[in-house]
């Protein structure tokens, strides 16, 4: 599917030189009076090797569609994840190449959509958003609750985030998976 160089995004897969490549990196770069550029990190699927290019606006790129599985994650396994599909409970091994920051967002037992191409997995794709619980933070200050002041945050995954004062150890949060933030408190029922 060939969409414009203006819709790359991080984690995309994309077919460019007859090569497989992982977005890595994208600024949208509109030096003063010139044209504006999509400036790109890209990573080689098959080689491993980074490569760095620049996409004009109009510039169409082939997006590489997949097939998506439903991974339930299991555990670690030295530098590896173990994954389990939730259909035919198959077990696959994911490096680190395709799991990446990914799993910041990923607790055990969590289902995740992977996308495979010619039956290998390529790609995680993780949600817009993702719920996890605060294991560590400083206490919450008297004084902050007049100002907009935020403090760090462990989440369960070791995921470090900035989060208002009231957020306290136990806290169940929302983190936006793009930019790795802090969205809003989550209603625990009771």
């Amino acid at each position: 599917m060939l969409i414009a160089s203006t819709a790359l995004r991080v984690g995309m897969i994309i077919e460019f030189n007859k090569d497989l490549y992982r977005v890595l990196n994208v600024n949208h770069v509109t030096p003063g009076n010139w044209r504006g550029m999509v400036q790109t990190k890209l990573k080689n699927i098959k080689t491993g090797s980074n490569l760095e290019n620049r996409f004009r606006p109009e510039d169409k790129v082939e997006k590489v569609t997949f097939d998506e599985k439903e991974l339930e994650y299991l555990y670690k396994e030295d530098d590896h994840y173990v994954f389990m599909d939730t259909e035919n409970y198959e077990q696959y091994t994911l490096g680190e190449d395709i799991v990446g920051d990914a799993i910041q967002y990923i607790i055990p037992n969590s289902k995740v959509a992977v996308s495979f191409y010619e039956g290998k997995p390529l790609n995680i794709d993780l949600p817009l958003t993702v719920e996890l619980d605060v294991v560590e933070t400083e206490p919450n200050l008297r004084t902050a609750t007049i100002t907009n002041t935020t403090k760090p945050a462990t989440l369960e995954t070791g995921l470090v985030v900035q989060v208002p004062q009231f957020i306290e150890v136990g806290t169940r949060i929302k983190v936006d998976t793009g930019e790795g933030k802090y969205i809003e408190r989550v209603q625990t029922k009771k």
